[in-house]
């Protein structure tokens, strides 16, 4: 995904590390304008408000992963996938900075309270489209699968933001399949070459995301 245009991000930026520094109630707007070069107007006109600032990139990728379910596909489970993909795939792109809009997040209740309502703005966007794209689907699959993908993805964001080094996307990829396999919507034909055999002995009674866990470790050595 293309990065949000550079004078906008200056802003982002200069706007996140003075509420890092100084708190986020401390920080005016006109402080915010005045590091990042634009003038008060400028932000409001792109922004609305401190809390805006924060969350412009969520609402620049609800908007980006509508449009992009709306193109139509032949997997939908797939494309609730992709789409979380992409989410993460934005993020990576410049990882300092999704680390500092982590911490100011973090420190401010309200921001924290946002963020809540963001997750579940990015769930009923998957929801919706899955009881679109697939009519007759079970409601609990839908709602379900959609809480699970965007649980998956921001556990192993998470994991990104809270440490200093680089998360591959075959991570998440790795975690998303599991998710499609949970809900019998993997294509393993596809997902596997047809000559690969793996053979493992486990207790009958370790749970089966156990399994799935040390599996997945032996197949990453």
């Amino acid at each position: 995904m293309q990065p949000i245009a550079e004078p906008r991000t200056g802003v982002v930026a200069a706007a996140l590390e003075l509420f890092q520094h100084q708190g986020f109630d401390q920080t005016s707007v006109e402080q915010i304008a005045r590091a990042a070069g634009v003038s008060r107007s400028t932000f409001f006109r792109q922004f609305g408000g401190k809390e805006d600032v924060v969350f412009v990139d969520h609402e620049m990728l609800l908007s980006r992963l509508r449009a992009f379910l709306a193109e139509g596909h032949s997997d939908p489970w797939d494309a609730v996938c992709q789409a979380a993909q992409q989410v993460f795939a934005y993020f990576l792109n410049d990882p300092e900075l999704a680390r500092l809009r982590y911490q100011v997040v973090r420190q401010v209740p309200a921001l924290r309270e946002r963020e809540i309502v963001t997750v579940f703005r990015y769930e009923r966007l998957f929801d919706e489209y899955l009881r679109r794209a697939l009519p007759g689907i079970d409601p609990l699959d839908a709602v379900g699968f959609a809480a699970l993908v965007t649980a998956v993805h921001n556990h192993v964001l998470r994991q990104l933001l809270r440490g200093t080094k680089r998360i591959a996307p075959s991570v998440l990829q790795s975690a998303l399949d599991d998710a499609r396999r949970r809900y019998g919507v993997l294509d393993e034909d596809a997902a596997e070459s047809p000559d690969d055999v793996v053979v493992a002995v486990f207790p009958r009674a370790m749970p089966i995301a156990e399994v799935s866990k040390r599996l997945q470790a032996q197949l990453d050595d």
